[in-house]
């Protein structure tokens, strides 16, 4: 039988407050401090710190393979499979706990849920009550009733709606209100959140810098970037996901349809707009879902998983000698190289030498499977 989470922790961290988090919808997590789990909600465009707990330090199960993931979610939340919604994957850490953040259902009855899974299938809910948190709003969301409009290319046809390119050719799009890109992905750097995203400014396409505790101001910068796809600098489109890299120095971003974009983390916090270096190409008619960088020997590399391209895996090296990408060619740019495993969606660190993928499958069931590194 499931349980839920003792995630109460002895003591309070600076700037939390010991009470019971609401959220409205949950979206990107990340960790940061080792055990502060960062939780995106865009229907009321703000970010939920909350203290998980540091944990008994855990090493991570020798293998972690959980088939039929959403059917699991769905008896435990009460619904049938075709109305979870995994919307992203996190790793504790310490204990080497998987967060996921699930929503149940879609539109305005939707329902949030953070839980976690083991590696033997086990669901238990993540207890939100008398935990310590924080709460950052977003001043500068789009707000509701933005006529504006983000589409993306989904996975499967639990989302969305078939949209005709040509007469043997569709894509299944999702297109959404600007709101809820809001925040799109998190990561945690040297004491600063970056979040990725829309603004309810001109130049849309927005990354900001938040100190934690949230005591201070968020900093946000308009992105600029050539669009290879689109031939053409583009400023409105936000990051889809991101990754920080190169010991921090740098980050790494894509973009729907689908270019791969280096920002200097010491531009990000010196200038209000940021033009980035657009690395690669990785072709039209896609979204990125995710990305995670690992380390084997000497070199680092970059995984960017897609919904309708291979996994695909990239160099540190390559990146860092590629020059900007400015002319509309396709796919171009940095060398990558497609990996065999399929359907990859959501990704996480697990340890320093595995790598978990969330995988959907032909029949469109979601699976958990760890890959050691020195496999990809």
């Amino acid at each position: 039988m499931s349980t839920s989470v003792n995630t109460a922790s002895g003591a309070t961290l600076s700037g939390m407050t010991v009470g019971t988090p609401t959220l409205a919808s949950v979206g990107a997590i990340t960790f940061g401090l080792g055990r502060v789990l960062f939780v995106a909600d865009n229907q009321s465009a703000s970010i939920v710190a909350i203290d998980v707990g540091a944990g008994a330090p855990s090493a991570p199960p020798a293998s972690f393979d959980v088939t039929d993931l959403d059917a699991r979610l769905a008896a435990f939340l009460g619904c049938t499979r075709e109305q979870v919604f995994i919307r992203d994957l996190a790793v504790h850490p310490t204990t080497g706990q998987v967060y996921l953040s699930v929503m149940r259902g879609s539109g305005a009855e939707a329902l949030p849920a953070l839980l976690t899974v083991g590696a033997d299938g086990a669901v238990a809910e993540v207890n939100l009550t008398g935990v310590p948190f924080a709460r950052m709003e977003l001043a500068d969301a789009p707000v509701q009733g933005d006529e504006r409009v983000e589409g993306r290319v989904v996975q499967g046809s639990r989302e969305g709606s078939p949209y005709v390119v040509k007469a043997d050719f569709s894509l299944q799009v999702a297109r959404e209100p600007l709101r809820t890109v809001t925040i799109t992905d998190l990561a945690f750097v040297d004491g600063i959140l970056l979040v990725a995203g829309a603004s309810n400014q001109e130049f849309s396409s927005t990354l900001r810098r938040i100190p934690f505790p949230f005591t201070g101001r968020a900093e946000a910068h308009a992105l600029e970037i050539f669009h290879v796809s689109h031939a053409k600098w583009e400023t409105a489109s936000p990051i889809r996901t991101f990754v920080p890299y190169d010991g921090n120095a740098s980050i790494l971003a894509s973009y729907t349809c689908t270019p791969v974009v280096h920002f200097s983390v010491e531009d990000v916090a010196a200038g209000d707009k940021i033009t980035g270096r657009t690395v690669a190409e990785l072709g039209g008619g896609n979204t990125p879902l995710d990305m995670v960088a690992f380390t084997r020997g000497a070199d680092e590399y970059l995984l960017v998983s897609n919904v309708r391209h291979p996994l695909m895996k990239l160099k540190k090296s390559d990146i860092r000698q590629q020059s900007p990408l400015t002319e509309p060619h396709e796919p171009t740019g940095v060398p990558r190289e497609n990996l065999p495993q399929e359907g990859v969606s959501k990704m996480a660190n697990l340890g320093p030498d595995r790598v978990l993928m969330l995988q959907m499958d032909a029949h469109e069931h979601y699976h958990l499977h760890a890959y050691m590194t020195d496999t990809l």
